[in-house]
C-alpha cells in the first residue's frame, strides 16, 4: 500500500471527540544522543492516523543537562498538550566504554578484583560516583515526568502521560511503583496503544498498564499487534521538531532506518525477543527506500539499519536482497549503511550486495567462539557457518570495520572455552585482517524477563526480589554477570587490559587471555560435545 494510500484509509478512521483538541507532546529524556527513531516513528504513526493533530517533538537528549528542564516547562507552557508521551530510551549503566561519569566496567573490577588496596580505593570511588549517577539519572527522570505531567494539568486538568522505551518495557515493574498514578506504561510498540487512547477506546487488551493497578502477570511476553510500516514523512518530521537539523548537519551521526520488527530467537541474555514480539515483520521494500531517499535528499550518507537483527532468519534472506538491490537501482552511490547481522544467514549473491551497496561497517554478536558455550546460551547458530559466511564477504571485497561482541563468563565459562574462543578469534582476523577486527568485550548485565535471569534463580546466584535496578555493590557484583569460578580470572586479565592499553581493550583482553591460557585447535571450537549440552535446558524449563 502506498503512503498516499494509507492516509486515505486512515482519514477515514473514527474520530472521537478527544481529537478536536488533543495536542501531543512527544519527548526524548536525556540519554547518550543517538538519533532517536523511536519518538519519529510514534509521530510520523499518529499524524498518518490523525492527520489533523497538533504534534511536537522534544528531544532533550540534544541538550545540555542544566537546559533539561527549564525547557522541558517552557515547551508544555508554550504548547499546552493534553497528552505527554516519554520515551526513556536507557537505565541500566554496565559497558566497557567511558560514560555517565567513567568506565562502568573498569571501576567494578577494580573494586572487586584489584590486589592493589589503592586502585580498589580508585575503584570504590569511581563506583560511588557511578552510582550517584546512576540514580541522579533515575531522579531526575522521574522528576521530569512528574514536573512535566504537573505542568501540564495547570493548563489541561485531564492531561495525562504516557511511558514508554526500551529502558521501560525492560524494567517497567520496577518503574511503576515510583512514577505518578494514572501514567501509562507501554510495554513495546506504542503505536496501537497510542491510537485506542486518542480515539479513547478501551487500552485493556494492549501491552500497557496504568500505575496505581497491578499489571498482568506475563505482560511482557504478550506479543505485540502491529502491521509493516510506512516510510517516515520528514517534511512532517522537520515541521515538528526544531532539533531534526542538529542530527542532520553535524554528519558524525548514522541515522536510523528501520526495514523491520521482532526477533524469532531466544538468546539466554536479551530482551528484544520479548520487547519487539518473536514474529518478523518486514516492512515494504518501497517504502523504506522512499524512507531513505527523503533522508539522502537531506544530506544523510550514513544509515544504521535499526532492526534487531538486519537478517534474523535464513528465511528473511530474500527480503534482505531485495532491500539491497532496490538500493542500488537509485544510484545511491556515495551511500554508507551498518547493522547488526546475523553472519550465519548469508550467501554469496547477498554478500557481494552487501559490499555493492555499501555496507561500511557490521556487528556480529556471537558471544562466544566456542560451539559447546553457543548452543547453551541458546543462540541458534554455527559458528562454523559464520566463519563460511564471513570468508563470503572478504571474497565479495569487504575491507572495512568489523565490531564481534564476546560476553565472557555467561554459562560454563572454563579455560577450554577460553583457549577455543581465542581460536576462533583468530580465524575471524585471518579473513579481515586482524587490523579491521575488533573483539568488543561484554559482561551481560543481567536483565529481567531473560533466560539467564531464571539460571541464576536456579543456580543461586540471584534470589527472586532482587531490584536489577540497583547499584548498591552488593547487588551491582551479581547484575554484572561474572560468576566465579571464573570471574577472578576475567577481573584480573581485564585489570591488566585497563592498565596496559585502555584504548586497545578488546584486543588486549584476547593477547592476555592467550598468553595465559593458549590456543585450542579450531576444530576443538567448532564442535559441541553432546554431554556440554544441558545446562540452559535444565535451567530453563
Amino acid at each position: 500500500m502506498s503512503q498516499t494510500q494509507s492516509n486515505k484509509k486512515n482519514n477515514s478512521r473514527q474520530k472521537s471527540p478527544l481529537l478536536d483538541t488533543a495536542k501531543v507532546l512527544i519527548i526524548r529524556l536525556p540519554c547518550n544522543p543517538i538519533f532517536p527513531i523511536g519518538p519519529i516513528y510514534l509521530a510520523d504513526h499518529l499524524h498518518k492516523c490523525f492527520p489533523s493533530l497538533s504534534q511536537k517533538i522534544l528531544d532533550l537528549a540534544a541538550l545540555p543537562v542544566i537546559d533539561v528542564e527549564r525547557v522541558l516547562i517552557s515547551n508544555i507552557k508554550n504548547f499546552k498538550p493534553t497528552l505527554l508521551v516519554f520515551s526513556w530510551r536507557d537505565i541500566q549503566i554496565y559497558a566497557p566504554v567511558d560514560g555517565r561519569g567513567g568506565n562502568p566496567l573498569q571501576y567494578s573490577f577494580e573494586a572487586f578484583y584489584a590486589r592493589n588496596p589503592l586502585k580498589r580505593l580508585r575503584g570504590a570511588l569511581g563506583g560511588f560516583n557511578l552510582m550517584k549517577s546512576h540514580y541522579g539519572e533515575l531522579w531526575r527522570n522521574e522528576g521530569l515526568i512528574k514536573k512535566g505531567l504537573k505542568q501540564a494539568k495547570i493548563h489541561n486538568k485531564d492531561a495525562r502521560a504516557l511511558i514508554g522505551g526500551g529502558a521501560v518495557s525492560v524494567f517497567y515493574e520496577q518503574l511503576g511503583k515510583t512514577l505518578p498514578k494514572g501514567t501509562i506504561i507501554s510495554i513495546g510498540e506504542g503505536e496501537p496503544l497510542l491510537e485506542k487512547i486518542l480515539k479513547e477506546e478501551a487500552i485493556d487488551n494492549e501491552r500497557c498498564f496504568v500505575i496505581g493497578e497491578s499489571p498482568r502477570p506475563g505482560l511482557i511476553h504478550e506479543q505485540p499487534n502491529s502491521a509493516p510500516k510506512t516510510a517516515c514523512n520528514y517534511s512532517y518530521i522537520a515541521s515538528i521538531w526544531p532539533q531534526l537539523n542538529w542530527y542532520l548537519e553535524g554528519g558524525d551521526f548514522y541515522i536510523g532506518v528501520q526495514t523491520k520488527r521482532g526477533c524469532p530467537h531466544n538468546c539466554c541474555y536479551c530482551v528484544y525477543t520479548v520487547v519487539e514480539g518473536k514474529q518478523v515483520r518486514v516492512n515494504p521494500i518501497e517504502e523504506v527506500i522512499n524512507e531513505i531517499k527523503q533522508l539522502y535528499n537531506l544530506g544523510i550518507r550514513n544509515f544504521w539499519f535499526t532492526d534487531a537483527q538486519f537478517i534474523p532468519a535464513r528465511k528473511y534472506i530474500e527480503d534482505a536482497k531485495s532491500l539491497l538491490k532496490a538500493i542500488h537501482k537509485e544510484k545511491m552511490s556515495d551511500l554508507k549503511w551498518a547493522a547488526y547481522i546475523r553472519a550465519d544467514n548469508l550467501d554469496a549473491e547477498l554478500a557481494e550486495l552487501m559490499v555493492l551497496t555499501g555496507m561500511s561497517y557490521f556487528e556480529i554478536g556471537i558471544t562466544s567462539g566456542s560451539q559447546e558455550l553457543v548452543r547453551k546460551m541458546r543462540m541458534g547458530y554455527n559458528l562454523r557457518t559464520v566463519l563460511d559466511n564471513c570468508r563470503l564477504l572478504a571474497n565479495a571485497g569487504f575491507k572495512d570495520h568489523v565490531s564481534v561482541n564476546y560476553s565472557f563468563n555467561v554459562i560454563d565459562e572454563r579455560v577450554d572455552t577460553i583457549r577455543q574462543t581465542i581460536a576462533y578469534h583468530r580465524e575471524l582476523e585471518k579473513i579481515f585482517g586482524s587490523n579491521k577486527v575488533e573483539p568488543a568485550i561484554f559482561f551481560i548485565g543481567l536483565q529481567p524477563h531473560t533466560h539467564l535471569e531464571q539460571y541464576g534463580f536456579d543456580k543461586g546466584l540471584i534470589k527472586p526480589g532482587y531490584n536489577p535496578m540497583s547499584m548498591m555493590p552488593w547487588t551491582a557484583r551479581k547484575l554484572l554477570w561474572n560468576p566465579e569460578p571464573m570471574g577472578k580470572t576475567f577481573g584480573r586479565i581485564c585489570l591488566e587490559a585497563f592498565d596496559i592499553a585502555p584504548n586497545n581493550f578488546g584486543r588486549t583482553v584476547m593477547d592476555l587471555l592467550e598468553r595465559d591460557y593458549g590456543i585450542a585447535s579450531l576444530d576443538e571450537a567448532l564442535r559441541s560435545p553432546l554431554e556440554g549440552r544441558p545446562a540452559m535446558a535444565k535451567a530453563v524449563r
